[in-house]
């Protein structure tokens, strides 16, 4: 799934670059790292992604020994669920009865052994089971930027029935989340049979498969034309809100394999592979975030702040409101200041 836009990573993440698109941990992109960690399990020709049309060429360019048709165009962003309904359309049209993963295209893994026998666990059960399987995550402190999964019955390795889904809790219970011990961060990747999962939106969320169904039946020369029809009328709308809160049989399988969604500059920061910048001269400035474009950044006498310096714009925030620079990019689209955007 590779098509958010990044706006909490603003200035450097823009409409047409967007957070997965850009090398922030390496030489390497988000995007390409995702794939690169997925190739010793599956293979490249059966690697999807879905993203943006205006970012397609983007993508393409990036991964060229992906095929071309392999990179699915949404017309429109309309969050998750309508990307992972079009994604289960088309698996199931080259292979019907199919198995897949569901990957976020932007998250940074420390261990990739460790992951890829948790993506293998998952997709054993979803082959196994008519059931949705996610992926949650051993919480190390108790984190309020994530949604929570609470564990029921363990069912066998690291995978337990899901008792419910929470909504990202307040400081208090997330602490009692992880002092209780029955409780993963929500990742937000998923396995199941394609069938699977196009019956689940069709129980639950019909009004996107319903008009996606319609759209994928027409001849392929009409196909981008009707899924821009289509993609008008959706709702925009996440799969755990969409189907994964109701669905009556999911299944968690746990992972330890040094996991961030690196949802914003100072997630990056604490990240290893994230080296410090080298242009940077900080006097009595303590816990700073400094991302520079080449050019020196010098910091005097302030703690706790964030600042990233591109070529034609410059963040200055509180490290406490990293999660707020989302709302630049909403008051740029206001002004219709879209140069920046």
């Amino acid at each position: 799934m590779a098509g958010g836009s990044g706006t909490r990573f603003w200035p450097r993440s823009r409409r047409l670059v967007p957070k997965q698109l850009l090398p922030v941990l390496g030489s390497r992109s988000l995007l390409q790292e995702t794939v690169a960690r997925l190739c010793r399990i599956v293979p490249r020709s059966q690697i999807l992604i879905v993203t943006h049309r205006d970012h397609a060429a983007a993508v393409s360019a990036q991964l060229p020994e992906l095929p071309r048709r392999n990179v699915l165009r949404e017309p429109i962003a309309r969050n998750t669920a309508p990307c992972l309904a079009l994604a289960a359309l088309e698996i199931e049209r080259r292979a019907a009865g199919a198995t897949f993963v569901a990957l976020p295209a932007d998250h940074a893994i420390g261990d990739a052994r460790a992951f890829r026998a948790t993506i293998l666990e998952a997709l054993a059960w979803a082959r196994a089971e008519p059931a949705a399987v996610t992926i949650g995550i051993r919480p190390t402190g108790p984190e309020t930027g994530y949604g929570y999964i609470a564990l029921g019955a363990r069912v066998g390795g690291k995978t337990a029935r899901v008792r419910a889904f929470v909504e990202k809790p307040d400081a208090a219970r997330a602490r009692r989340f992880v002092a209780s011990g029955r409780y993963l961060w929500n990742s937000g990747m998923f396995a199941w049979r394609a069938s699977t999962l196009l019956t689940l939106m069709d129980e639950f969320v019909p009004e996107i498969t319903g008009p996606l169904r319609r759209a994928m039946a027409q001849p392929p020369a009409k196909r981008a034309r009707a899924l821009a029809r289509a993609y008008v009328g959706l709702p925009a709308i996440s799969i755990d809100y969409g189907v994964m809160e109701h669905a009556r049989d999911v299944l968690v399988v746990a992972g330890d394999f040094g996991w961030s969604d690196v949802g914003s500059w100072t997630a990056l920061a604490a990240l290893d592979g994230a080296a410090p910048e080298r242009e940077v001269v900080s006097v009595d400035a303590e816990r700073a975030v400094v991302f520079g474009d080449g050019r020196l950044v010098a910091i005097v006498g302030i703690d706790d702040v964030i600042v990233v310096d591109t070529p034609d714009a410059i963040l200055v925030c509180h490290r406490e409101r990293a999660q707020d620079v989302r709302r630049v990019v909403e008051e740029l689209k206001r002004r219709k200041l879209e140069r920046y955007v």
